[in-house]
């Protein structure tokens, strides 16, 4: 009997009616998957948040809020002040911050990660967002990120980004990953208002015009550095390493996602460690969710990013896990099973 064989038996032979725990009885058996055992556990969960700045957004033209906010959030993370601050306590998950490429100079002994690429990519209106090196620069630090917490003994991670500007270039990705329209991709981000997303809009066409967008066909790496972040170029890393590292890897929504898609064309089983933590409200997510053929466990209408629906989802994988683990069998409970 194969390991999936023996998973679904053991979930079957609980106390319960077969599939009456839905969505549940998947997760556990897909943690069993990951995790190559019978009794999977959910060992020190994280969020590895990664923080970086956009060319672009100095400009004002994609972003309604300045640039500078980036360095103020992740001061905020580190005063304990964000949401996701709130949630990792409240859920018993490890937050760690890193510094992929904010523009700023940030104190040494601030207690992050100190891995800042450079002071945020090159405007891509006008060229390439970074080169070629500091993509795999960024692919390793990433990676090496992923392997320091998988030493320290964590096995579930959930990733986060924060990056004013960040959704644009995801959605910029997402049109020459999906081979959607533009419109399609492009949500509101931080903005909220029409006039906001209509020179968002103009601005990216704009973009894509000039780097050939859904023209041509791109290496990950390549699009990456024509109109990615440091944010995301570290979190497809971190994704793929976790994968090597048989880490259950939770996602967020619009960002993380895009850094899946990217992870996914190196990677193609890459998804079978991944699981969907929502549907982000922002514009694009649920479209990206149908490209990648996944169903996501929340639909709460968020869009804050910085991995807040990982940190609402790991409870819930946790309890799953724990169905599978320590719920009496009918053998066991010397319950009469219907067969």
């Amino acid at each position: 009997m194969n390991l999936l064989s023996a998973l679904q038996m053991r979930m079957d032979n609980k106390t319960k009616p077969i599939g009456s725990l839905g969505k549940l009885e998947s997760i556990a058996i897909q943690t069993g998957l990951i995790q190559h055992s019978l009794h999977p556990v959910i060992q020190k969960a994280a969020i590895l948040l990664f923080a970086g700045d956009h060319g672009i957004a100095a400009t004002g033209l994609v972003n309604p809020f300045p640039q500078e906010v980036t360095a103020q959030m992740v001061q905020n993370f580190v005063q304990q002040g964000a949401a996701i601050n709130v949630l990792c306590h409240e859920n018993n998950i490890l937050l760690r911050v890193a510094d992929a490429g904010v523009n700023a100079d940030f104190d040494p002994d601030l207690p992050i990660e100190h891995c800042k690429i450079a002071k945020g990519t090159r405007n891509y209106l006008h060229g390439n967002a970074m080169q070629l090196f500091q993509v795999h620069e960024a692919f390793k630090t990433g990676a090496e990120l992923v392997k320091q917490l998988h030493a320290e003994g964590c096995n579930t991670l959930g990733i986060g980004e924060m990056g004013i500007g960040n959704s644009s270039s995801a959605a910029l990705m997402m049109h020459q990953l999906c081979g959607l329209p533009l419109g399609d991709c492009i949500g509101m981000g931080t903005g909220n208002s029409t006039d906001h997303l209509l020179k968002k809009a103009a601005t990216l066409q704009q973009v894509c015009d000039f780097h050939g967008l859904g023209k041509r066909t791109f290496s990950v790496e390549e699009l990456l550095c024509s109109v990615g972040g440091f944010e995301i170029a570290m979190m497809t890393g971190a994704y793929l390493e976790g994968w090597k590292q048989n880490m259950v890897l939770v996602v967020d929504g619009f960002i993380a996602t895009a850094a899946v898609l990217c992870a996914h064309q190196i990677n193609p089983d890459i998804l079978s460690h991944c699981i969907f933590a929502h549907t982000s409200g922002e514009k694009g997510h649920a479209a990206m969710l149908e490209y990648l053929k996944v169903k996501p466990l929340l639909d709460l209408n968020m869009r804050l990013g910085e991995g807040t629906g990982a940190a609402l989802a790991i409870p819930l994988i946790k309890n799953a896990v724990a169905i599978l683990s320590n719920m009496a069998s009918f053998q066991s409970a010397g319950i009469t099973k219907n067969d």
